[in-house]
């Protein structure tokens, strides 16, 4: 399995990302414990997020977040997947 970074840029609409927030945490907090998410955060700057996962492919990167709230309540409004080597530091559970 490889590492992908994903990035998610959210709508504007900071009322509809605060009332989501809770169910997408939970939902990534499960992507963590079945080991499929290693590190997430919010981005400064544009409202957006950074999730690094662990997937065979973009496709199945993108899929594995397919689930979360964000993506479902449209609180993403754009989303993409790129494999990414760790080539200084470890990341835990890679």
């Amino acid at each position: 399995m490889a590492v992908f970074a994903v990035q998610y840029t959210y709508t504007d609409d900071a009322e509809k990302v605060q009332a989501v927030r809770p169910e997408h945490r939970e939902y990534l907090r499960e992507l963590h414990a079945a080991g499929t998410l290693l590190l997430a955060g919010p981005l400064g700057g544009t409202p957006g997020g950074l999730l690094i996962v662990r997937a065979g492919s973009e496709e199945e990167a993108l899929a594995a977040v397919d689930g979360d709230p964000f993506v479902r309540d449209g609180v993403v409004i754009d989303r993409s997947a790129r494999e990414w080597t760790v080539s200084i530091g470890e990341l835990p559970g890679a």
